[in-house]
C-alpha cells in the first residue's frame, strides 16, 4: 500500500513537472534582463520587456486580430454547433448514424487543408457572385475555422442534452406553451452552461489556431502568424512577457467563473434549505 501511494505520488509529480516546467521557464525569461529568452543565468530582473511589448505594433494588431476573430468564431460556431445537436435529437434514428458522421467529419481533417479548401472555395465563390469585397481574411478565417469548431460545440452540446428529460418539454405542451416558448424557457436555461462551455472552447480554440489560420488569413495578420514570423526570425523575451500576460488573464478569468459558479451553487443549496 505505501509502494502504491509512493509511486502514485511520484507519476503525479512527474506530470505537473512536464506539464508546469515549461510555463515556469517561459515565465523566467520574461523577467530576465537577457536580450535573448533564456532562464539562466538570471543576470537580472526587469519588467522592460513588458514595456516592449506595449511598443510592438505589430504584435498589439495581431492580438486585436485574433480577440476580433475569435468573438465571430463564437457567434458562428456556438449556434451552429447548438443547432446541429438540436437536429440529431430530432432526425430519424436510422439516419443519426449518418449524420453524425457527417456532422464530426471536419474534426478530422488537417487544419492545412481546411485552409486551403477555404481559399480556393471562397474565392471562386465570391468571384462568380461578383462579392469580391468578401474576399477578405479577417472572413476566411472565421469560416475556416467555424466549419470545425462548430462541431467541437457540438459534441458539448450533444453530451449536455443526453441528460435532458424530455417530459418536461411534454408536460410544458400539454399546458399550452408553444414550441418557441419551450425552447427559451425550458431547453435553452438547461443549455446554459453547456453554451458557456462551448463559447470558451470555440474561442480559445480559435485564439490559439495556426494550421488554418496561416492560409485562410491571406495577408492579413493574427497573433498566432506573427509570433510564428518572430520567432523563425529570431525573438526578444517580449514574446514571454506576452505569453505571461495571457496566463495571467486565463487564469483569472477561470477564478472568477470558479467563484461565480460557487456562488450560484450555494444560492440554489440555500433555496433548497
Amino acid at each position: 500500500m505505501r509502494f502504491g501511494r509512493l509511486a502514485c505520488f511520484a507519476y503525479l509529480l512527474a506530470f505537473f513537472t512536464y506539464l508546469f516546467a515549461p510555463l515556469a521557464v517561459m515565465g523566467l525569461t520574461a523577467f530576465n534582463t537577457a536580450s535573448f529568452p533564456s532562464a539562466w543565468p538570471i543576470e537580472g530582473w526587469t519588467l522592460d520587456w513588458f514595456a516592449a511589448l506595449a511598443r510592438d505594433g505589430e504584435m498589439l494588431y495581431g492580438l486585436r486580430n485574433s480577440l476580433w476573430i475569435g468573438l465571430l468564431v463564437v457567434l458562428v460556431s456556438v449556434p451552429t454547433g447548438l443547432a446541429g445537436a438540436l437536429m440529431m435529437q430530432h432526425i430519424a434514428p436510422s439516419l443519426r448514424g449518418v449524420y453524425y458522421v457527417l456532422a464530426v467529419a471536419p474534426v478530422l481533417i488537417p487544419g492545412v487543408i481546411i485552409g486551403i479548401a477555404t481559399v480556393i472555395f471562397w474565392r471562386e465563390a465570391t468571384l462568380n457572385a461578383g462579392l469580391r469585397f468578401l474576399y477578405n481574411g479577417t472572413l476566411l478565417t472565421v469560416m475556416g475555422q467555424s466549419s470545425f469548431i462548430a462541431s467541437y460545440c457540438m459534441l458539448i452540446f450533444i453530451a449536455r442534452l443526453h441528460r435532458f428529460d424530455r417530459t418536461l418539454e411534454e408536460a410544458a405542451a400539454d399546458l399550452g406553451a408553444g414550441k418557441t416558448t419551450i425552447f427559451f424557457h425550458i431547453t435553452l436555461p438547461f443549455l446554459r452552461p453547456a453554451i458557456l462551455s462551448a463559447a470558451v472552447l470555440a474561442f480559445l480554440s480559435s485564439f490559439e489556431n495556426y494550421n488554418t489560420t496561416t492560409f485562410a488569413i491571406l495577408a492579413d495578420k493574427t497573433l498566432t502568424t506573427v509570433l510564428a514570423g518572430q520567432v523563425r526570425q529570431g525573438t526578444t523575451p517580449s514574446v514571454s512577457a506576452l505569453a505571461v500576460l495571457i496566463i495571467g488573464v486565463t487564469t483569472a478569468a477561470f477564478l472568477l467563473v470558479e467563484f461565480w459558479r460557487g456562488g450560484d451553487w450555494r444560492r440554489r443549496r440555500a433555496a433548497l434549505a
